[in-house]
């Protein structure tokens, strides 16, 4: 039996007479572009999250570039990100006209600690994009408490929950992806932007339609950036599974535990008081991309995600590291493999990856 990394589609199979009859009241309508499902939806996804305020854009990319915008990053500001994160984070953070400083991450847990942001702030730093990595939690309120507003990056945390709330509402302003293979996933790009500052909040919607507030007068130069009413009308009708799916990915990580894993290789350790709902199960071993050789000839899918951190990118080469070198940074990028993981695999599946583990490692 084949384990894939990714199983995006047992967990809708339940699913998909609602969806279909939501996608054809959508066809029905004619209303494509910000309509009655993308407006319910914002409400809905700002309720999960326990944000005030979400604003539906085009994608999770864009999301990050308008928060940004929205708090006022410019040129000749410094947004500090961490360089163990998909390419994304990074990326977005240049068309404001800021330039992306790099910090490391702790490779126990894949995440960027207040110490390592604070150890590349300046006084021109204007904003840190805090990443919930794999769908652990970052400490929001720490790195807020070093006096900049944090960008939280959830593209990969729908469903956690961490100290102080779930990721989205931890911080100024946060930005969502639900690209198909995400914990809440459309039919296609989509993204959203929460916060609970009703002035933030105004801004992005003004920014994402073109820099207008009333598509007559248009006061900045912004983006066409919106979620459409077929992937809201999807969205809604997953939107309340997340919490079950997300206890599922949840107890996945208990179970890798439970059946031996950690014997094998080191698991990824949640943060502080942290509950992940994993996006993706990343573990630490000497040769990862020799155990995934072997583990897929028995039929195991795996994968290295960031073998070379953003920094080391060939568009990032304007901006080398601060610090030189990134030892947490280096030590994940060599040593990370993402194991299957998913929001209906079952537990006999788990115990064959643990197999194909043990047999792969000869232990």
């Amino acid at each position: 039996m084949k384990v894939p990394l990714f199983d995006p589609t047992s967990a809708i199979e339940p699913l998909r007479a609602e969806i279909n009859a939501a996608l054809l009241e959508v066809s029905a309508a004619g209303q494509f572009i910000l309509g009655p499902n993308v407006e319910a939806f914002e409400q809905e996804f700002a309720n999960a999250v326990g944000a005030d305020e979400a604003i539906g854009v085009a994608n999770g990319t864009e999301a990050i570039t308008i928060a940004l915008r929205a708090l006022g990053v410019g040129p000749g500001d410094e947004v500090i990100v961490p360089s163990f994160s998909y390419y994304a984070s990074a990326e977005a953070i240049p068309p404001t006209g800021a330039v992306p400083v790099f910090c490391d991450i702790d490779p126990s847990t894949y995440i960027s600690t207040a110490e390592q942001v604070k150890a590349v702030m300046t006084p021109r730093t204007k904003a840190v994009v805090a990443v919930h990595l794999f769908g652990n939690v970052a400490p929001v309120a720490e790195i807020e408490a070093l006096g900049v507003p944090v960008v939280e990056d959830c593209a990969q945390a729908a469903g956690s929950v961490g100290p102080g709330g779930r990721p989205g509402a931890l911080g100024a302003i946060a930005s969502h992806s639900f690209y198909p293979s995400k914990n809440l996933g459309a039919f296609g790009d989509g993204g959203a932007i929460t916060t609970s500052d009703k002035e933030l909040a105004e801004r992005v919607r003004m920014l994402r339609f073109h820099g207008s507030r009333d598509r007559v007068t248009y006061e900045e130069v912004g983006f066409n950036s919106r979620l459409d009413e077929i992937q809201a009308a999807v969205l809604r009708v997953m939107l309340p599974q997340l919490s079950q799916w997300a206890q599922h990915r949840a107890a996945v990580g208990q179970t890798y535990s439970e059946l031996g894993l950690g014997d094998l290789v080191t698991l990824p350790q949640p943060a502080a008081a942290a509950t992940p709902a994993w996006h993706l199960y990343v573990v630490a071993t000497d040769n990862p991309d020799q155990l995934a050789e072997q583990l897929g000839a028995s039929g195991v899918e795996s994968r290295g995600y960031y073998r070379s951190p953003i920094h080391e990118q060939p568009s990032m080469s304007a901006w080398p590291t601060r610090q030189g070198t990134l030892p947490g940074t280096d030590e994940a990028a060599r040593r990370h493999l993402a194991l299957p993981i998913s929001a209906t695999i079952g537990d006999d599946q788990l115990e064959q990856v643990v197999t194909a583990v043990r047999a792969a490692l000869g232990r």
